[in-house]
C-alpha cells in the first residue's frame, strides 16, 4: 500500500516530536547542571581559601589575623558586585594562647622523663611560670570522677581518656559523645579540688598531633589549667599509670583571657526579584583557631558561602528571595555571632525562610542534615531525583549547624552540608587543618550542593502548596 507524501510528512513530524520528547530535560535539572558547570570549571573557592590561609592563617576571635579575615572577606565581595555587603558589629572574647606549652611525665619508673604533645584548651586559664606539677588520675567519665571524690582527686591532675567511639560511622556523633569531657571537663575536676585537667584529643587518628577546642568554666567554681594531650600521649599516659599510679606529671602554659573586643560579622547579598524582605542564608564561621590555618574549620564554609553569591549571580540567575552569605564571628569560643546575627533579625523584624550552613569541611558531600518542619523535610526529599546524580543522597532529619542555631526560636527552617565525615577530625582543631590538605574538587562540589539547594529552595519554595513561595 502506497502512502502519500503529507502521511509520510506527519508520520516523520511525529517522530521527530517523539524524539525531542524524551530528549527535554526538565527546566530544574538544567538550572542545577549549569550551577555545576558554572562551579567546577570557574569556580574561585579554592583560591580564596589559599589567600584565606595562606596570606592571614589562624583566626582566633580577637586577634590581629581575624580583623585582617574580616577586611578580606568585605573587600572580596564587594569585588563581586553583589548588591549589599556589610558589617555588623560583634563583641568578642580575645584569649591569647601565649608561647610556651610544655608537659613532661617527671618521675616515670619506666622511662624517667617522658616529653609529652599538648596544646592548651580554648578559653583555658594559664599555669604562668610555675607550672602545674601533681600526681595524675584518670578517668573515663564525671561518673568516676563523683566516685573518687575530693578525698582522691584534691591536690590531682585529672586525666579524661574518653575515645572517641571508632563504631560510629558518623564521626561528628562520636565527636558529640566524647566531647562533654573537654568543654566540661576543667571545671567538673575542680569541684573535688583538682589543680589541673588533661584531656584526651578529640580524634579519630592515632598521631602526634594535640587538638585543641573550647572549654566552659562553671561560675563559682575554681578555674584550672587544662590542655589537651595527643592520642598517642594519651595511651602513653594511660599505660605509665597502670604501673606506676604515683605518676607524677608537669605542665605549663602562658594563655589568658584578655577585655573582650569588637569584632563583626561580614554579610554579603544579592537582593531577591520578589520578596526582597525574606531571606535565604548560606553561612560558616570566619573564625578559627591559632594552631593552624583554619583551612577545613571552617575556611571551606566561609569559601563556600561565597561562591554560592558568585555562581548564581555569574550564570545569571536571579533569586525571588534575597540570598545572603554570612560569615560568622567568634564560633569557636563563644558563638557570638550567630547569637547577634539572630538578635539583629529579630529586632529588624526580617523574615528568615532558610539558613544552609556549612562547618563539617570541604570533603566530598554528601548530602545534609536537616532540622526542619515535616512539610519542608517532605519538599527537600521530593527533590533527591534532582539531585542524587550529583552523589548527593543524604537527606536526614537531625542538626543544622551552630552559627545558624539561634535563628530556630524565629521559625527558621536549619539545614547543614553534610561532607564525608571520615576525615574530618584526624584534623579538626589541630596543626594539621592547612590548606594543603584541601582537595580543590571536592571543595568546589560542596559548593555547588549548597548553591544547588538554594536554588531550589528560592525557586519551589519550602512547603507542598507553594512553588515559589
Amino acid at each position: 500500500m502506497k502512502h502519500s507524501p503529507f502521511v509520510l510528512l506527519i508520520a516523520i513530524l511525529c517522530c521527530v516530536e517523539s524524539v525531542l520528547a524524551q530528549k527535554k530535560v526538565d527546566p530544574e535539572q538544567q538550572m542545577i547542571r549549569s550551577i555545576y558547570d558554572e562551579t567546577l570549571t570557574q569556580g574561585e573557592a579554592y583560591e580564596n581559601l589559599r589567600y584565606l590561609c595562606k596570606n592571614i592563617g589562624g583566626r582566633v576571635a580577637g586577634s590581629p589575623q581575624n580583623a585582617a579575615a574580616v577586611e578580606w572577606a568585605r573587600q572580596l565581595m564587594e569585588s563581586y558586585g553583589f548588591d549589599k555587603v556589610f558589617l555588623q558589629e560583634v563583641m568578642v572574647p580575645h584569649w591569647v594562647r601565649g608561647q610556651k606549652e610544655i608537659a613532661r611525665v617527671v618521675n616515670s619508673k619506666k622511662l624517667g622523663t617522658q616529653e609529652l604533645n599538648i596544646t592548651a584548651l580554648g578559653n583555658a586559664v594559664g599555669t604562668g611560670p610555675e607550672g602545674v606539677l601533681a600526681e595524675v588520675v584518670e578517668v573515663q567519665n564525671f561518673e568516676q570522677l563523683a566516685e573518687l571524690g575530693r578525698e582522691q582527686l584534691e591536690g590531682k591532675i585529672v586525666f579524661y581518656n574518653r575515645p572517641m567511639d571508632q563504631t560510629q560511622i558518623q564521626t561528628g556523633t562520636a565527636y558529640g559523645m566524647a566531647g562533654n569531657q573537654r568543654r566540661s571537663g576543667p571545671s567538673e575536676a575542680a569541684k573535688y579540688g583538682a589543680v589541673g585537667a588533661i584531656v584526651r584529643s578529640l580524634s579519630t587518628d592515632f598521631d602526634d598531633y594535640p587538638h585543641t577546642g573550647s572549654t566552659v568554666y562553671t561560675f563559682n567554681l575554681p578555674k584550672i589549667p587544662a590542655v589537651a594531650i595527643s592520642t598517642n600521649d594519651a595511651d602513653l599516659l594511660s599505660h605509665l599509670l597502670k604501673d606506676d599510679t604515683e605518676l607524677k606529671l608537669y605542665f605549663e602554659t602562658h594563655c589568658q583571657i584578655l577585655d573582650d573586643v569588637m569584632s563583626y560579622n561580614v554579610v554579603g547579598e544579592i537582593t531577591g526579584s520578589e520578596y526582597p524582605e525574606e531571606y535565604i542564608v548560606v553561612g560558616g564561621h570566619l573564625d578559627s583557631w591559632d594552631l593552624a590555618e583554619g583551612a577545613h574549620d571552617d575556611g571551606a564554609g566561609v569559601v563556600h558561602s561565597i561562591e554560592v553569591l558568585r555562581t548564581l549571580q555569574a550564570i545569571g540567575y536571579q533569586p525571588k528571595r534575597s540570598v545572603r552569605a554570612v560569615l560568622f564571628a567568634n564560633e569557636e569560643n563563644g558563638l557570638a555571632g550567630g547569637k547577634k546575627y539572630a538578635e539583629l533579625a529579630e529586632e529588624n523584624k526580617e523574615k528568615h525562610y532558610a539558613a544552609i550552613e556549612s562547618d563539617a569541611g570541604g570533603f566530598t558531600p554528601r548530602g545534609f542534615s536537616m532540622d526542619v518542619s515535616d512539610e519542608a523535610y517532605e519538599r527537600i526529599q521530593s527533590w533527591k531525583p534532582l539531585l542524587m546524580p550529583y552523589d548527593l543522597h543524604k537527606f536526614d532529619k537531625g542538626g543544622s549547624g551552630a552559627d545558624i542555631s539561634a535563628l530556630k526560636p524565629q521559625g527558621v527552617e536549619l539545614i547543614g552540608l553534610r561532607p564525608d565525615s571520615q576525615r574530618y577530625f584526624d584534623m579538626h582543631h589541630s596543626a594539621q587543618d592547612v590548606f594543603e590538605i584541601v582537595d580543590r574538587r571536592e571543595l568546589l562540589l560542596g559548593a555547588a550542593a549548597m548553591s544547588s539547594l538554594v536554588y531550589l529552595i528560592d525557586s519551589q519554595g519550602l512547603y507542598p502548596k507553594q512553588r515559589g513561595k
